[in-house]
């Protein structure tokens, strides 16, 4: 028998470290050839580490989570034969589904189960007394006891309960109401010559305490989510951030939008509105191309760009993705809306590559009808710009001197102040605003 090690790979472009993301195999299991046993990570892509030989493991190199040297040892496997030393080739296709996520899970379950497990105890309420929804006052006092001579006393509910408050047997008192009736009156005479004894008073019903919430989850910051982590942190400490929010009347927009739909959804496809605020972002960044841009900190340069790679913010189950719409000049609404489609749905189902997710020049992010009144987006470092949409709400507005209602939303969007100057950064904005809001203006070159 001999052992046959997996080291970490050479993924390529100077790095050199990489992230062990999640294990696929434990030692001790007989693996076989082509069999994935590890996921890795670097930047935002996910490769899988398949294995050579057949064989069985004997120990794993890393935790899921740790930053592993290229060339480390990942792997050791027993195999028949010579002993052997290789490096693993990854491939290149992101895993379908993380593992390291569903170990937390598994976790989280078990730590759920066992809080669940205490059980909760609550005071028994007391029941209230039947008649006329009143609680028991005292043994052997009822509305239901009979008159000397057989008969019930005849008396409203209102005479009948003001009775009891005043602890009075109304059996006892002397009707002067027409057919025997007991009156109010009747009462206090009763009261005045026989005295009264104040009923009890009810007794509180207190409601059942609300259940505790005990047990604590510890999730490891891994994969993805550490990226994301890393990249939200670096964008916030390196760039003085500056958001500026406009309210965009998109009346005439979503009627263009309706009228598009009906005529070519069937053959083309439908449109949303992230198209056409692609073609007004496209067209205004031709005036303002400073803003279409990356800068470099450390070297202290800015690259401005004449195509236009927009990255559009998906949100995925392992978080927050960000795939680019190469040359996004090039697209009509047709063709954006459906290249915008297939890359989301690549982030979402893992299977977006490298080069899809990378090189980016500006983004725009979108939380759909969860959009909100208006946001602070973060800028995509080393990018400079990123544009907000919030919700499209129905609101009143002044036009011609009347009220009417129009379809309004608003763009907040955050710029980078070392390189976009607050008011070119306003002009930008406002450029795309005169665009959405007379929207046949977006196909004039």
């Amino acid at each position: 028998m001999g052992t046959h090690i997996i080291k970490m790979p050479d993924i390529g472009e100077g790095i050199v470290e990489i992230e062990l993301v999640a294990w696929r195999v434990q030692p001790g299991d007989q693996i076989t050839e082509d069999q994935i046993v590890a996921d890795v990570m670097t930047d935002k892509a996910t490769v899988e580490i398949p294995s050579p030989v057949h064989g069985k493991v004997l120990a794993l190199g890393g935790e899921a989570g740790q930053l592993m040297a290229v060339g480390s040892e990942l792997v050791r496997i027993e195999v028949e034969g010579d002993a052997t030393t290789a490096p693993a080739s990854p491939r290149a296709q992101a895993p379908s589904a993380p593992s390291a996520p569903a170990a937390a899970s598994a976790s989280a379950s078990a730590s759920t189960s066992a809080s669940a497990s205490a059980p909760a105890s609550a005071p028994t309420p007391v029941r209230p007394d039947p008649v006329e929804g009143l609680p028991q006052r005292r043994e052997g006092t009822s509305t239901s006891s009979v008159r000397t001579g057989g008969d019930r006393a005849i008396a409203s509910p209102s005479v009948r309960r003001r009775a009891w408050e005043l602890g009075v047997d109304i059996q006892q008192v002397r009707p002067s109401g027409t057919g025997g009736r007991v009156m109010h009156e009747d009462l206090d005479a009763h009261a005045a010559r026989h005295g009264s004894s104040p009923a009890a008073q009810p007794i509180a019903v207190r409601p059942a305490p609300l259940a505790a919430r005990d047990g604590e989850e510890a999730i490891k910051i891994v994969g993805l989510r550490r990226k994301i982590a890393q990249k939200m942190a670096e964008s916030k400490r390196r760039i003085p951030h500056f958001t500026y929010v406009e309210e965009i009347d998109v009346t005439e927009l979503e009627l263009l939008r309706a009228r598009l739909n009906a005529q070519h959804a069937a053959t083309r496809g439908k449109l949303t509105v992230l198209p056409l605020l692609v073609r007004a972002i496209v067209n205004a960044l031709r005036d303002f191309p400073q803003i279409n841009a990356r800068l470099d900190d450390e070297q202290g340069f800015v690259t401005r760009y004449g195509a236009v790679h927009l990255g559009v913010a998906a949100q995925t189950p392992a978080g927050l993705m960000v795939p680019v719409l190469r040359h996004a000049e090039t697209h009509d609404l047709w063709s954006c809306a459906a290249e915008i489609a297939r890359l989301a749905e690549a982030a979402r189902s893992g299977r977006a590559t490298r080069d899809e997710l990378t090189g980016s020049t500006i983004t725009l992010t979108s939380l759909g009808a969860l959009g909100g009144i208006m946001s602070t987006p973060v800028i995509n470092h080393p990018e400079v710009a990123i544009v907000g949409v919030n919700r499209i709400v129905e609101r009143p507005v002044m036009r011609a001197g009347a009220v009417v209602g129009r379809q309004m939303m608003n763009l907040s969007s955050s710029f980078d102040h070392r390189v976009v100057d607050g008011q070119h950064a306003a002009e930008f904005i406002q450029a795309i605003r005169a665009m959405l809001e007379c929207p046949a203006t977006l196909f004039v070159d």
